[in-house]
């Protein structure tokens, strides 16, 4: 099973803080990381979108480092709508693989904010599997070569905006 909503990590390795801050770091557009109070005002702002859920630039500072624990299932439904991922996912009704499909999404989406990323995919659109698969095993190569991990890091980290 996911993350409860009081935060508390039941199985799947990550806390409610760490789930909040892993959108926040990934889930947004190109060169604009979106900060608490953008966030706060969008969907306090956004009455029928989000059903009418009221929340403060300061909450979502305490839920993204984990001084508060325990929202209600209303709000964690409007963040995930916020950041377009499953409600499940912050509500904790996923199981491990369904929230790591989700954070899988979630890198791959951050992944092709980079310009040059985007770039290499689209290159490869249209090519026979087996030259993608080619073109996988040069840039594996090319990753040992410089000493990196065989799959890149996770993006983000930077949790400017709480």
């Amino acid at each position: 099973m996911g993350v409860g909503g009081d935060g508390r990590s039941d199985g799947t390795g990550s806390t409610l803080a760490e789930r909040l801050n892993h959108l926040f770091a990934n889930m947004h557009p190109p060169g604009a990381p979106y900060t608490n109070a953008l966030v706060a005002e969008e969907i306090s702002a956004g009455d029928e979108e989000y059903g009418g859920v009221k929340v403060t630039e300061q909450y979502l500072s305490m839920l993204r480092n984990g001084r508060r624990t325990n929202p209600s299932p209303e709000l964690l439904r409007a963040l995930a709508k916020f950041f377009a991922v499953p409600g499940g996912y912050l509500l904790g009704d996923l199981s491990q693989p369904q929230a790591e499909r989700v954070e899988e999404e979630v890198r791959f989406l951050a992944a092709m904010r980079d310009q040059r990323v985007r770039a290499i995919a689209l290159r490869s659109v249209g090519l026979p599997p087996e030259v993608q698969d080619s073109l996988t095993t040069i840039i594996s190569q090319f990753r040992q070569q410089m000493n990196l991990p065989a799959d890149p890091p996770e993006p983000g980290g930077d949790r400017s905006g709480e």
